[in-house]
């Protein structure tokens, strides 16, 4: 329930802030995108989904790692 929380209040911030600064930031490379989806995964086989698909999931933690670390969300993950 905690990462659900989380996972909530972070989306909400990470978009409020990439409406204002979306131009800013650098894009991620795929090397450092690929190591937030194992990241994640292993946050996911962890602690769980919540209500969220895998793949949803996957992409808000993606996309919180990215906020974190000063580069622009992505709108898919690589396959």
């Amino acid at each position: 329930m905690k990462m659900i929380t989380l996972v909530t209040s972070a989306l909400f911030a990470g978009l409020l802030s990439f409406a204002v600064n979306a131009d800013d930031r650098p894009e991620a490379d795929a090397e450092l995108i690929q190591e937030f989806v194992e990241y994640c995964t292993e946050i996911a086989e962890d602690d769980g989904t919540g209500d969220l698909s895998l793949p949803e999931f996957l992409l808000i933690c993606v996309n919180q790692e990215l906020e974190s670390e000063g580069y622009k969300p992505v709108k898919k993950l690589p396959e």
